[in-house]
């Protein structure tokens, strides 16, 4: 019986009957894969190719970087593509990932207001955002890449004719940020295998109907995160938890967000961490990134 018998495309989305093994693979003695036709194992090679590479090798795109700690960056899958049909928003159109939208609000410093319309339309963004998120969090586990992660963000956005906000601004290349572990934030998800033990955290944001909607969590991969990443992750969320529970309390007051923010810092520091100051929060609606400038400590 020929090999190919009863055997589908493994093209995703494909299913038609298989006429052809990728010869590579023969060569390479790996675990066959079929296609139908030239024209479909052709279109698909970007991502096909990726089973021929020895992910074990030695990979370093920056030889003479000082890293900080133990992770090490690995090889990057093609770009995804997002159906023309998906509305997005204007930096997804040039050649740089330049917003010019948002240069031109950095000349006016004033914050937006926005009306009930506004608010609803920024509330059913991040609302999908979340759910979106949630499909991240359920891929998240030993043996997977933060890659496959990216592509399961990916194809939830696409699957809620939303476009993944980060994908082409300023020329990222990715749906998602994944950072692992030591990353402080905007990791590149990439084909290195999450190990059981790793931080992860997933950084979302989707573009729905002219507004962008961002949120994050840290995931622990696996049952063998060490006790004290499991208090920094604790300790992180208590320190959200408390500056949502302040800005509630002093909703209508003239309270400085510093002043809130000082609080978090002061819990962090309590609990013998410390707050990065080399990254702030940002104001988000119509544009991706915006004024105010939100620091996580007091200024």
């Amino acid at each position: 019986m020929d090999e190919m018998d009863g055997r589908a495309c493994d093209s995703k989305g494909c299913g038609k009957p298989a006429k052809l093994r990728c010869p590579t693979c023969i060569k390479m003695g790996l675990r066959d894969s079929f296609f139908c036709d030239q024209t479909c194992f052709k279109t698909n090679w970007s991502f096909h190719k990726l089973v021929h590479t020895d992910l074990s090798a030695p990979y370093n795109p920056w030889p003479h970087y000082r890293f900080s700690g133990l992770l090490r960056p690995a090889r990057l899958s093609p770009r995804r593509d997002v159906p023309l049909n998906i509305p997005r928003p204007d930096y997804a159109l040039h050649p740089e990932g330049i917003s010019f939208e948002e240069r031109q609000a950095k000349n006016n410093r004033d914050i937006k207001v926005l009306d009930d319309e506004e608010k609803d339309g920024l509330r059913l963004a991040c609302k999908l955002g979340r759910e979106v998120l949630n499909e991240a969090a359920n891929a998240c586990a030993p043996g997977v890449t933060t890659d496959d992660i990216d592509r399961v963000v990916h194809e939830a956005c696409i699957e809620r004719n939303c476009y993944p906000s980060p994908l082409g601004y300023y020329k990222f290349p990715k749906s998602c940020c994944t950072s692992v572990n030591e990353v402080i934030c905007h990791g590149i998800p990439d084909l290195r295998i999450l190990k059981n033990g790793d931080l992860c955290n997933v950084d979302v944001t989707v573009y729905h109907r002219g507004f962008h909607g961002d949120l994050n969590e840290t995931f622990l991969v696996g049952d063998k995160v060490d006790p004290e990443s499991r208090k920094l992750v604790q300790t992180t969320y208590e320190c959200l938890e408390q500056a949502i529970a302040m800005g509630k309390r002093h909703l209508f007051c003239s309270i400085r967000v510093y002043f809130i923010l000082f609080f978090s810092e002061k819990h962090a520091n309590s609990k013998g961490f410390s707050v990065v100051k080399a990254y702030c929060g940002h104001g988000i609606h119509r544009l991706f990134h915006t004024v105010p400038n939100v620091p996580h400590y007091a200024m």
